[in-house]
C-alpha cells in the first residue's frame, strides 16, 4: 500500500526512526539519569525520586539480584505490582541485570498466575504484600524460587513509610496473612544491593527485554518476546511523534494506567523516561476522589488512559476544577474512544482527546492522531514513521482504499513471535506482516478507522453488526453512561445482539432505549435485549470486558 499519510505528518515528523540509536534499554535508562540526574523521575503519594536516585536505587537491586540471587542474563524475573516507585526501580534494575521482565497483573488468581509463571519459567517474583497471599497458593507447584515482599511504604521516608504500611495492613485490612519460607523483602535487596558490585553486562538488540502476556489476536494467553530493539524502535516513533510539541526535561506525564499494562509502560514509562519528565505514578485511579485529589494544584501537561477512565473523570464534579492550563496532550488507547466523552474532554480541559492504536504484538503503538488536530475525528490515526500497514480481504489480497479488511502491520516494533507458541505464529504472521485481528479501513488522507475486532463481530442473519457502532449509538443517549455490545448465539444457532447498559441519570427503560436505537442504527444491529447494570465489567486496566458480558449474557437466555 502507497504510504498515502506522509504527506500529513505534521512537520517536523521524520517519515523514518533509527531504532538503533540507543544500544538497549540499559543505555537509554542510564543516558537519561545521566542527562537529567537532577530532576524528579517520578512521584508516587506525594514522594519524589531523582533520575539520579532512581539509577543509583536500580544499579542496588540489579547487583542484589546478579550476586546473592545469582540470576544471569536471560533469566525471567517478574514483577507484580500496580503502580509504586518499587515498581520503576525494580524493572531497571532488572534490564540492568540483563533480566527478561515478565509483567504480572497484581490482581490474578493463583489459576492465572500460575500458568503465566511456568509457562515464562519464572524463577524470581517482586510482589506486594497485598497479593503475597496468590503467590504463597501455587509455590508449590510453580517454577518459582525466589520471592521478594515490598509493602505499600517502602522507598517513602521513615515516619510516613510507617504509616502507610500500618494503614494498609491493620486499618484496611489489604494484607491477607501468608507463609513463604525464605522470603526476601525489597528494603532489604536494596541495603545488601549497595555493599556488592555490580557487573556490567553486555547486550545484544535482539535480547529479549519483555515477555508481555496477551489474549493476543487469537486464543489464550501468550507470551509475547519483545526485544530491546521492538522497544526502542516503538519509544523512537513515539518521541519523534510528540516532539514538535514536548519539551524534553519540562514536562509533566500523568499515569494512571498500570505499568505491567504494555500501553503504560511503552508510552508512559519508556517514551517519557527519554523524555527527562516527571511521572506520577498513580496506584488506585479506580478511586477517582482521591486521583483528583493527587492532581491538585499540578499543572500536568500529559496524560493517557483508556475511555472508561475519562469517562468517570469528566463524571466527576471535582475534576473541572483542576488546573488544565499546562495540559498539551491527551492520549486516549486500549479501548475506542467514543465521539462523546472525547467532545466534553475537549470542552472542559481545552485539549483534544487524541486517539491511539497499538497492541501487544507491536510494543505496542501502530498509530497515532497528529497532534495539530483540533477536534475529535473518529479515527486511530496515522500510522507511526518506519510503520507499514495493509488492508487484507479474506482471501489475504489488498483491498482498495476506503473499503474495509483485515489490518495488517509491518515494522521494527512488532515482535518476534510468541513464546513457545510456534502454531500460534503461524497463525498471526504471513510473511514478515502481523495481522492484527481487527476490522479497519483506509481514507484517502491516511486515516485509519477501526471498525471493530473480527472476533467481536456479530452475524445477524448474514449482516455483520460491530458492537463498536452499536456501543456509540447507545452512549449518545443523554441518560446512558456505558453501554457494551455483544453477540450470543440463540436456540435457532442465529447470533443476537445483546447490549448492557449503566445510566448516569434519569430513568429509562428497555423498549424506550430500543426505540431510540431505532432511530439511529439499521434494523439488524438493533439489540434483541438490553439489561442494566449499575456498573458494567472492567478488565485491569479499565476496559469493558466483553469477555464477562458474554458471560452474563448467557446466563440470561
Amino acid at each position: 500500500m502507497e504510504k498515502i499519510w506522509l504527506s500529513n505528518y505534521q512537520d517536523g515528523v521524520p517519515h523514518d526512526v533509527d531504532p538503533d540509536h540507543y544500544e538497549s534499554l540499559d543505555d537509554l535508562f542510564n543516558r537519561s539519569c545521566k542527562r537529567f540526574a537532577d530532576k524528579i523521575a517520578y512521584v508516587n503519594f506525594g514522594t519524589e525520586i531523582t533520575y539520579k536516585e532512581l539509577h543509583k536505587r536500580s544499579l542496588d537491586f540489579a547487583a542484589y539480584l546478579q550476586n546473592e540471587l545469582n540470576l544471569k542474563k536471560g533469566d525471567k524475573f517478574a514483577i507484580m505490582l500496580p503502580n509504586l516507585l518499587q515498581y520503576t526501580v525494580a524493572l531497571f534494575g532488572a534490564i540492568k541485570a540483563g533480566l527478561t521482565v515478565v509483567n504480572i497483573n497484581p490482581l490474578y488468581t493463583p489459576r492465572e498466575l500460575l500458568y503465566q509463571v511456568n509457562d515464562a519459567c519464572v524463577e524470581t517474583i517482586l510482589v506486594l504484600e497485598n497479593f503475597a497471599k496468590t503467590v504463597q497458593k501455587i509455590m508449590e507447584v510453580s517454577s518459582l524460587q525466589n520471592v521478594i515482599i515490598t509493602r505499600l511504604g517502602d522507598l517513602h521516608s521513615k515516619p510516613k513509610r510507617f504509616l502507610m504500611n500500618f494503614i494498609n495492613k491493620y486499618i484496611k485490612k489489604n494484607v491477607e496473612s501468608y507463609k513463604i519460607s525464605n522470603r526476601l523483602g525489597f528494603m532489604e535487596t536494596l541495603s545488601k544491593g549497595s555493599c556488592y558490585k555490580f557487573i556490567e553486562i553486555k547486550f545484544k538488540n535482539s535480547d529479549i527485554a519483555f515477555l508481555q502476556y496477551t489474549g493476543g489476536t487469537t486464543g489464550v494467553a501468550k507470551g509475547a518476546i519483545l526485544s530491546h530493539r521492538n522497544l526502542l524502535a516503538n519509544l523512537a516513533q513515539g518521541a519523534a511523534w510528540i516532539k514538535p510539541t514536548l519539551a524534553r526535561g519540562k514536562e509533566i506525564i500523568v499515569t494512571p494506567l498500570p505499568l505491567y499494562h504494555i500501553f503504560s509502560l511503552t508510552a508512559n514509562c519508556l517514551t517519557f523516561l527519554h523524555m527527562g519528565a516527571k511521572n506520577i505514578l498513580i496506584t488506585n485511579p479506580k478511586d477517582i476522589d482521591k486521583f483528583i485529589k493527587e492532581l491538585k494544584g499540578i499543572k500536568f501537561s500529559v496524560i493517557s488512559g483508556v475511555n472508561t477512565l475519562f469517562n468517570a473523570l469528566l463524571s466527576n464534579r471535582k475534576f473541572k476544577t483542576l488546573d488544565f492550563s499546562e495540559l498539551k496532550l491527551t492520549l486516549g488507547g486500549g479501548m475506542s474512544v467514543q465521539k462523546s466523552i472525547a467532545e466534553r474532554w475537549q470542552k472542559i480541559t481545552k485539549c483534544p482527546l487524541l486517539e491511539a492504536y497499538g497492541l501487544t504484538e507491536a510494543s505496542p503503538a501502530v498509530s497515532i492522531n497528529p497532534v495539530y488536530l483540533k477536534r475529535y475525528n473518529g479515527s486511530i490515526g496515522f500510522p507511526l514513521p518506519s510503520t507499514e500497514i495493509t488492508i487484507r480481504d479474506q482471501a489475504g489480497d489488498e483491498v482498495a482504499t476506503g473499503k474495509e479488511g483485515e489490518l495488517w502491520i509491518k515494522g521494527p516494533q512488532v515482535m518476534d513471535g510468541y513464546w513457545n507458541k510456534e502454531e500460534e505464529n503461524n497463525k498471526v504472521f504471513s510473511g514478515s506482516w502481523l495481522k492484527t485481528g481487527d476490522v479497519a479501513y483506509i481514507n484517502e488522507e491516511g486515516y485509519i478507522y477501526i471498525v471493530d475486532r473480527i472476533k467481536d463481530m456479530v452475524l445477524v442473519s448474514g449482516f455483520n453488526v460491530y458492537p463498536n457502532e452499536v456501543e456509540e449509538a447507545l452512549v449518545s443517549h443523554e441518560y446512558v453512561n456505558e453501554a457494551g455490545v455483544v453477540g450470543v448465539l440463540g436456540d435457532d444457532g442465529n447470533e443476537r445482539v445483546i447490549a448492557f447498559v449503566s445510566l448516569s441519570s434519569g430513568s429509562i427503560n428497555e423498549g424506550q432505549l430500543r426505540n431510540y436505537c431505532r432511530k439511529n442504527l439499521a434494523r439488524y444491529k438493533v439489540p434483541k435485549k438490553i439489561f442494566f447494570l449499575k456498573e458494567l465489567p472492567k478488565t485491569s486496566v479499565g476496559k469493558i470486558s466483553r469477555k464477562d458480558l458474554k458471560e452474563l449474557a448467557r446466563n440470561k437466555k
